[in-house]
């Protein structure tokens, strides 16, 4: 075989794998357009979006979607927020290849396309009563070790952007904030709730959802008892 026939392969594989790219691109793109907003009481609501686009859960800053008939997600920042989609996307980028992390797979101006995750959120387990396994709490924290390793800074992280999916393994969601340069406890108050009360017998496993919510701005608003351990060995309340 003639090094011109093989440099011809090459040549033409490049240009398919190209224009393929291109076509995945503008469908993106053209996805990510179909999704409508509307600003109610102060808070923006999807109003309409593309039949190939199926609703998977919206949050703070954007709503996200499952491409019908893939494994993708398509995430759709509100128009107050899209310049998140350029950061998150090249935080994703900075996460690659760390298996407790979802792939990003293109990115825009209005948005990001990662793996959609088959699973539970850690706060949906505790509503459903599911068990949340120690090995899976270890797994987070060597994922978010892992993440430190590469120069990010973990942040924001909580209840609803942990998962375990289906094949039973962790999956850390919403990364946005992982270059905050402010130190975030809430990893820390979540291993320290799990240690000193959801292990213990006498815990319930399941929990009312109005109840997380409520202990949730408890725990903003800095009113739970929760007591951090300094390296000198002093207990201190934040």
């Amino acid at each position: 075989m003639s090094c011109k026939f093989i440099d011809f392969i090459e040549w033409a594989v490049y240009n398919s794998r190209k224009k393929k790219r291109g076509m995945m691109l503008k469908r993106y793109k053209t996805l990510a357009e179909s999704v409508r907003f509307r600003r109610e009481l102060g808070i923006w609501k999807p109003v309409a979006h593309d039949e190939r686009l199926i609703f998977g859960g919206e949050g703070r800053s954007a709503v996200v979607y499952r491409i019908q008939g893939t494994d993708k997600a398509l995430k759709v920042f509100y128009p107050d927020k899209v310049h998140i989609a350029k950061e998150e996307a090249d935080i994703y980028k900075q996460l690659s290849g760390i298996p407790s992390f979802p792939s990003l797979h293109e990115s825009g101006g209005t948005y990001i396309v990662i793996d959609w995750i088959n699973g539970k959120t850690l706060f949906e387990c505790l509503e459903e009563g599911i068990d949340i396994p120690g090995e899976l709490v270890d797994e987070a924290d060597r994922a978010l070790a892992a993440a430190r390793k590469r120069g990010l800074n973990p942040s924001d992280v909580h209840l609803r952007n942990i998962m375990i999916s289906d094949k039973g393994r962790i999956v850390l969601i919403d990364v946005a904030r992982f270059r905050q340069t402010k130190d975030c406890m809430n990893w820390e108050d979540l291993k320290t709730a799990y240690t000193q009360f959801y292990t213990k017998r006498f815990f319930p496993k399941r929990i009312p959802k109005r109840l997380l919510n409520m202990i949730g701005v408890m725990y903003k608003k800095k009113l739970l008892p929760i007591y951090r351990r300094k390296a000198n060995g002093v207990t201190e309340h934040p």
